[in-house]
This record gives C-alpha cells, structure tokens and sequence, in this order.
C-alpha cells in the first residue's frame, strides 16, 4: 500500500489526524467558513441564512442555487486540503476539451444536419469520397491531430474551428462584426496548407480559387457537413457519441429479444451476445465520453423545481406521484439526492464539488449508483425516451475523485466533513450512548455511519465472518491510519479479491455485474472510526441475546438484518438433491470462493438448469450459474488428471459410487470441451465462447409464473434483463413448477 505517514495538508494548522478528531473536524469547518466570507461575503451570508434557517423561508430553486455555488467552494477548499488542486485543474480542462469539441459538434452541426439538408438529394453523395477528402483536409491543415486514435474527437475538433470561422464570416455579412480580425490570419493559414500537400491540393483545387475568404470557408464547411450527413447514417461509425440520440421508449417491449421454440415452450432469448470467461467483473462502467454524453444529455431541471429523478414526478392536479405504464409509482431517488445540481458541476468539470453534493443526502454513494440502484432513471423527465443514465454518472463522479491522489481520502473526509450538510456538517463528540447494530449489509451499514455522525459508539456484529484489514490502513486504539495517497494500492480483480464478508447481501447476492471494490471502500471508511467495532460470525439470538447486549452496556440495539428467508414455492418434492434456494446458490458460490481454482468448496450444479423467480435474485442465479459451471468442469477435470497421473484410474474410480461416476463422466466430458474452446480462443486472439457449448448442454432457463413484463425485475429493472440474455440465458413466461422428478438415484431429473 503506498501511503504516506508523513502527509502534509494544505491548510495551515491541520494535521491528517485531525480528520478522524470531531473537535478538530469543528474548527476545520470554521477555516472554511472564514475562507468563503473572504472569498464571496454576500454568498456566505446567503448560505449562512440559509444553514441557520434550515432553508425554512427559500424555495427550492434558491436553494438549489445556493448548493451549487457553495460546492465549487467546497470543491477548492478540499483539493487545498489535499494538494491536489493540479489534478482537480486537468480534469476540469478535459471534460471541457470534450463539451467544446465532441458535444459541441453534435449539438451545433449535427443537431441541425436534418432541416440543412432537407429536401436536399444526397443519393449522389459518396461518403468514401468526402472521406478521403476530410482526411487530406485534416492531414494538411491539422496534422497534430492525425496522432491520436480519437478520431471522433479529431474530426469534433476541426469540424467546431471551421464552424467558428463559418459563424465569423456569417455575421460579417450582416454587417454585426468587422471582417478585418485573427479569421483572416487563419483561413490564409488554411490555405497555405492546402497548397503545400500536393494530394490535398488537387482535392481542393476548385475550393481554393474561391474569390474570398468567406465562400473558401462555406465550402469547408459543407464538406464537413455532408460526410457528417453522410457518416451519421453509416455503421462504421455507429459508436460514435455524436451520432447518438435517445431512442423511443416503448414500456411493453423494453428488452429487445428473440423468441425461441423449445418445443414444449417458447422462450427469449438475446439478439447480441457477450462473451463472459469466470468472475471478473462483467460491467467496467462507461467511459467518460459515454458518462458526458448522458451529463450533455440531462436538460438540469432544478432551477425550475421539476427535478423528478431526485423528487419523483408529481401530478399537478391531485398533487401525488404519478403512475408510469409498468404501474410502478415514480418516486424518484428515495434520498433526494441532487441529482439535477450534480449534473451541472459535473459538466463544469468539477467532480470533488460533484460529490460534495451527492454525499449531502447520500454519503454512502459507494455502495448505490452503477448496477445498484435506478429509482432515479425511472424518474426522468425523459419518459417517451431513454433517461438519462444517472447512476452510471454518479458513479463516475466517485470514481474520478477515488482515482485522484489521495482520492479515497477526499471521499472519506466528505462524509464525515460535509459544509454543504446544513443538518450535520461535521460529526458530534463521543455522546455516551453505545448502540449494537445487528447486520451489516447495506442497512447495517448506513445506519452505523450516520449513528457515528451522530455521537454514539456503534458496534456492529454478523452472521458473516468477516476478514479483518491491516492495521495501516484502518488505524487502531494507539495509532491512526495512514493516509492512502492511490486508491489503486488496494483495489482489487473481483475474480481473486478475498470475500471480505462484509455488506451482507451485497457480498453474497449481488453477483460481479458490480464493482465490489465500492464495499471495501466503505468497510474501509467505517473501520478507520474510532468510536466503530465490528464482529463477525455473530448471530444475534443464538451466539448473542438481547439480554447480553445489555449486560455488555448497549443502550439501544438496532436490528439491520435483512430479509434471508428464501421463498418456499409450492412445489412436489422440494426438498430433492439437485434443488436449491437461489439465495442458498448465491451464497454458496460467494462466501465460499467456489469459483477459484484454488477452492475445494462443495457446489455441484448440472446441466440443464432452471431458475424459478422473475426478480433480481433469479437473474443473477441464472447468470452466475452459467457462468459458474465451465469453472466447475475444468476444475473437475484438472483434480482428476493429477489424481490419475499419482494414483491411477481404477483406484480413483473405486472411490465412487455408480451415480457419481455418470456425474464423473459427464463432468469430464464437458470439462474437455471447454478446454478445448479456451485453447482456440487463445490461438486466435479471442475471448472464449461458451455459450454454445452450454446451451448443447441445456442452458441455463429462468421461469416465470406470469408474463416476463409483469416480473420484478422487468417492471423495477428491465436492464438486467437486457444484460442477463447478453450472458446466454433464456427466459420463459407462464410456466409454473408443479412436481419434481427423480432419477433411480433419487436426485433431480425433471421438473
């Protein structure tokens, strides 16, 4: 871990002890507040009223501007604090570079391309020809650009210089600005370059006779526009986010699919398939071009008090939440986190004040976001088209700030050290009271940071074990912990990670579609407070009663346990080998390490599977299932050539009985099979693709009772549906278990 015991803050009479110190963390806060009265008095005055007043008196939009504002304070003090304002600076400069090329390009040239050219007869229009054109154009005139692998962005870049020139030379013409000025020097500059590449002089022999200086540039700029035109329409350059527009939202057929015949049932099945190899994570999260262009496409509706993805979509006639197609109430985030503000500092580049503002109403922010969570979407002012994708932006947010230096202290500090927080802006002294927090999963959690916040000491126990951290990194009673300058330092693959046990249901049921790194980050931040203990392998009512929380001098026990009990269905023979509760799976396959070579854990699964369910837990037993049985057979096959090589095949066969040798046989069989797709896929280049192989096995099928849009995962979160048939997994609708069937081993054969 690289960290630093030495680390010297930015403001002057602070050591990083101090962060950890409510006293400290009081006077910190009273710097500030000095530093802003300095900087801005009448919006510290305003803000000031605002604090003291709890924002009784404002409106929404007041205070929304307020928010904003301040947070760029926020955002400086603490890159000060942490030295990092160079860093802070260059991210600022390329989400800049970015909203003043890519998305300017799409929203000033592209955005208009329709009604340019409408009417217009563009079949005699030859896109390889404007190709080669716009290539010689941007090799002669802008070769520092041709280095770079974005050609989107080179071609963003040079299309917006040339926009600006056109623009110029526009409003010359109406006699609005002088044509004397730097445009000249420029278009001179651009000819020249044109002349001295032979290639790109004969191209553009007929531009280049041009009397002036404006029809010279027109011409440029039709080129630009006519490949643009062109090039929008073609597959080449289908990823390109200039291009891209939000599509119409049709709520009955929100997971695009194709429909199989099973011959006893139909089922869907993905059109676009995705290679998926063990248990690294499956979704790295969007780029940050993917990230601005859902931030370009917010319309930022707090100023007008019509933020619905923070405050739900309310009726103005009878003043309650309105009812979308799928029937589900759109409540918006149930945080109320400003969402809509994040957006614009966002935007301005600005991530640490981006977070400032999140960690208001959701200082936990690692555990929700990307995969996680999505109220939020549902809740857009986009409702006939895609929403804007807000937890992917959230989680980028943090993810920028985390990857900072001293990133992941940047974070911490902000959820314990919030000025933006007009309820709790720093955390209170020790109170006295100790409370015991039964659980420690997303609800557990949460409740200890904001009981810690709050004064009281809280430990918190669980079922779970859970692996301790190095001392270094979490401090103990004599020492604090040492400031972690690279978050990289103790970020981990998902599919070699040791589980740490904490987070609960988010350690064991939420499969690697998420970035589990995000738990570690608030197990992590929980652990470096001195008034927090944890315990695992606590079950509350066996291990310890409530009578021993009192005796141990609890004043307040809170029960953060979960719902565990899985969902008994009413099916014949239940209880059958080769059934299993999805949770039981999950749990299984995670707290066991199942899925590393390394592991002797007990999970067998055959082929074919069903799942029974239409909710996330279903889903993520259908694709973690499917991802899990390749591991199995080659972990199978690899023991039982080592076996056989020291002990021979008849002594390793005696050791079975006559079921488990046909299981044997047919794990082996399997297990070659993907050794033997892995060893092409190496040969080539490729990922290996086991989907074909599974599905000749019988695949993995989830069944629902109803229609699939009427499940919980369609109506709450149809994009895991979308993602799960990705992965190779089939979904059939209105089928119901009624009986399980045996085998002559008494074991699963068919349902």
């Amino acid at each position: 871990m690289t960290s630093s015991t030495i680390f010297t803050l930015g403001i002057d009479g602070f050591n990083y002890a101090d962060l950890y110190q409510p006293a400290k963390l009081k006077t910190l806060f009273e710097v500030f507040e000095r530093q802003v009265a300095e900087q801005d008095s009448q919006l510290f005055q305003q803000f000031n009223h605002y604090r003291h007043t709890q924002g009784r008196e404002l409106s929404a939009e007041t205070i929304s501007q307020l928010l904003v504002q301040m947070s760029v304070h926020v955002g400086q003090f603490v890159a000060q604090l942490f030295q990092v304002k160079p860093q802070q600076e260059q991210q600022r400069l390329r989400i800049q570079q970015q909203f003043d090329t890519v998305f300017a390009y799409k929203n000033t040239i592209v955005a208009k391309l329709a009604s340019t050219f409408k009417n217009v007869d563009s079949t005699q229009w030859d896109l390889d020809l404007l190709d080669r054109q716009l290539s010689l154009f941007i090799q002669a005139a802008y070769p520092e650009l041709t280095a770079t692998d974005d050609q989107e962005f080179c071609v963003a870049n040079v299309a917006m210089q040339i926009y600006q020139l056109f623009q110029h030379y526009q409003q010359v013409a109406k006699g609005e600005v002088s044509e004397y000025s730097t445009a000249e020097v420029e278009v001179e500059y651009l000819r020249q370059c044109l002349l001295s590449n032979t290639a790109a002089a004969t191209v553009f022999g007929s531009v280049l006779i041009c009397e002036n200086s404006a029809e010279f540039v027109a011409e440029l700029f039709l080129l630009i526009q006519r490949w643009s035109f062109l090039a929008l329409k073609d597959q080449r350059y289908s990823a390109w986010l200039s291009f891209k527009s939000p599509q119409k939202r049709d709520f009955s057929q929100l997971v695009k699919h194709e429909t199989v015949d099973r011959g006893e049932f139909s089922a869907w099945m993905g059109h676009h398939r995705r290679h998926r190899d063990g248990f690294a994570l499956t979704d790295k999260r969007f780029n940050e071009r993917q990230v601005l262009y859902e931030v370009d496409h917010c319309i930022y509706c707090h100023d007008r008090n019509s933020d619905s993805c923070s405050k739900g979509m309310i009726s103005k006639k009878t003043k309650t939440f309105n009812v979308n197609a799928l029937g589900v109430t759109v409540t918006g985030c149930p945080l109320e986190e400003k969402i809509s503000e994040m957006h614009l500092l966002k935007r301005q580049g600005d991530n640490i004040a981006a977070l400032a503002l999140i960690t208001i109403d959701n200082p936990l922010c690692a555990g929700t976001g990307h995969r996680i969570c999505n109220d939020c979407m549902r809740g857009c002012i986009y409702q006939k088209t895609e929403p804007v994708n807000i937890p992917q932006i959230e989680t980028n947010v943090l993810t920028d700030v985390l990857f900072m230096p001293y990133g992941f202290e940047i974070y911490s500090l902000l959820t314990r050290w919030n000025p933006l927080n007009i309820k709790r802006p720093y955390p209170l002294p020790y109170n006295g009271k100790k409370v015991l927090v039964v659980g420690l999963g997303p609800a557990g959690y949460t409740m200890s940071h904001y009981l810690l916040n709050e004064g009281f000491a809280v430990v918190g126990i669980d079922g779970l074990k859970l692996e301790p951290l190095p001392v270094e990194l979490v401090g103990n009673e004599q020492t604090a912990p040492q400031p972690l300058r690279d978050f990289s330092d103790i970020y981990e693959a998902l599919d070699k990670r040791i589980l740490a046990g904490f987070g609960g249901v988010a350690e064991y049921g939420i499969t690697v579609r998420w970035d589990k790194n995000f738990l570690k980050v608030i197990y992590v931040n929980l652990l470096r407070r001195q008034a927090f203990r944890s315990y695992g392998g606590i079950r509350f009512g066996g291990t310890l009663t409530i009578e021993d929380a009192w005796k141990l001098g609890f004043d307040h026990i809170s029960i953060a346990a979960g719902a565990g009990k899985p969902t008994i269905i009413e099916l014949e023979n239940n209880l059958m080998r080769g059934i299993r509760k999805a949770s039981d799976f999950l749990m299984g396959l995670q707290l066991t390490g199942a899925a590393k070579t390394s592991s002797l854990a007990n999970l067998q699964v055959r082929l074919p599977a069903g799942v029974i369910g239409g909710g996330l837990t279903a889903i993520d037993t259908a694709t973690e299932l499917m991802a899990y049985y390749p591991v199995q057979v080659e972990k199978i096959l690899h023991r039982y050539e080592i076996l056989t090589a020291q002990f021979g095949e008849d002594k390793v066969h005696s050791r079975y009985d006559a079921e488990e040798l046909i299981i044997l046989q047919e794990f082996l069989a399997h297990g070659h099979s993907i050794r033997a797709e892995r060893q092409r896929a190496e040969a080539n280049g490729e990922i290996p693709n086991f989907q074909p192989l599974i599905e000749s096995w019988g695949g993995v099928t989830l069944f629902y009772r109803k229609g699939m849009n009427d499940s919980p995962a369609y109506r709450q979160n149809h994009e895991e549906i979308h993602e799960a048939l990705q992965e190779g997994i089939a979904l059939v609708e209105g089928m119901s278990p009624k009986r399980a069937i045996g085998d002559e081993f008494g074991h699963l054969a068919a349902v």
